[in-house]
C-alpha cells in the first residue's frame, strides 16, 4: 500500500517554487501525480483526457505518411505518449522550459519517464518554447530552421490566462505566422486549453492558417461528480 502522501521534489525555479506530489486518492483507489506552481496547480494524472486528445487530434488531421512532431510543454507527459503510440510517427521533439521537468522524466520520478526517455524517436530539448517559435533558428538546435509536420502546445492555462504575460506575443497574428513558419506546408498546430472555446482566438488562427476549427473535450470529474469541459485548437497551414 503506498504512502498516502509523498512530496517527490521541490525545486526554485525561475518561474516560482516547482513541486512534484504523489498522493493516494483513496475514493479511487489510485495513485495522483501533481505538479504545483507555488499555490497553484499545474496538471494532475487523475485528469489527462484533454492532454491526449491534443496528440490524438492533431495526428489525425495529418495526411503524411510518416510523421516529425514536436510538443511544446512536457509536464507529466500524456501527450507525449500518446504521440509514440502511434506507429506512423518517426520522431518526438519534446520543448520543455523547465529542466526540473525534464530530470524529473530523466530519473524515472515520474511514471511515464522510462517509456519516454526509451523510446529512440523521442527527444528532449531544454528552451523556452515561446522563444524559440519567434525565432528564426527554430525549435531542434541539431537541426536549424528545422520544420515539423504538427507542433502541439500545453503549456499555459488558455490564450488569455499565461504562466507568464511575455507569453502573450505568441497568441497575436504575427506570433502565430511566426509559429506557421516552422511547419510544413499542411502541417497543424494545435494547442490545449482549460476553458472553454475562445472564438476570438480561432478567428486570429483563421487569419495566419487555412483552416482552424475547434474540438472541445468533455470528461468525467470523479471528485466532484460531475462533467468539465476544455479545448482544442486546431490549424492547418496551406499546401503550397
Amino acid at each position: 500500500m503506498s504512502a498516502s502522501f509523498e512530496e517527490l521534489d521541490f525545486r526554485q525555479t525561475p518561474i516560482g517554487d516547482l513541486s512534484l506530489r504523489r498522493r493516494r486518492e483513496l475514493s479511487l483507489d489510485v495513485d495522483v501525480y501533481e505538479i504545483k506552481l507555488g499555490d497553484e496547480f499545474l496538471m494532475s494524472s487523475l485528469f489527462t483526457a484533454s492532454e491526449i486528445a491534443l496528440a490524438e487530434l492533431g495526428i489525425a488531421a495529418l495526411q503524411n505518411p510518416t510523421k516529425d512532431i514536436l510538443v511544446g510543454g512536457l509536464g507529466l507527459g500524456y501527450t507525449a505518449q500518446t504521440v509514440l503510440n502511434d506507429t506512423t510517427v518517426s520522431s518526438l521533439t519534446v520543448v520543455e522550459t523547465l529542466d526540473t521537468v525534464i530530470d524529473w522524466h530523466a530519473t524515472g520520478l515520474l511514471p511515464l519517464g522510462p517509456e519516454l526517455t526509451g523510446d529512440a524517436r523521442c527527444k528532449f530539448v531544454h528552451g523556452d518554447f515561446f522563444a524559440l517559435a519567434l525565432s528564426d533558428e527554430g525549435f531542434d538546435p541539431s537541426s536549424s530552421a528545422r520544420k515539423f509536420d504538427a507542433i502541439l502546445v500545453d503549456i499555459d492555462h488558455s490564450p488569455e490566462f499565461l504562466l507568464d504575460p511575455q507569453n502573450a506575443a505568441f497568441y497575436e497574428p504575427d506570433g502565430l505566422q511566426k509559429l506557421a513558419t516552422h511547419l510544413r506546408d499542411g502541417g497543424i498546430f494545435g494547442l490545449w486549453s482549460n476553458d472553454l472555446p475562445d472564438r476570438s482566438f480561432s478567428e486570429k488562427l483563421s487569419t495566419v492558417f487555412t483552416k482552424a476549427w475547434i474540438e472541445e473535450v468533455t470528461f468525467d470529474n470523479p471528485l466532484q461528480g460531475n462533467q468539465f469541459t476544455q479545448t482544442i485548437y486546431l490549424a492547418r497551414k496551406s499546401d503550397s
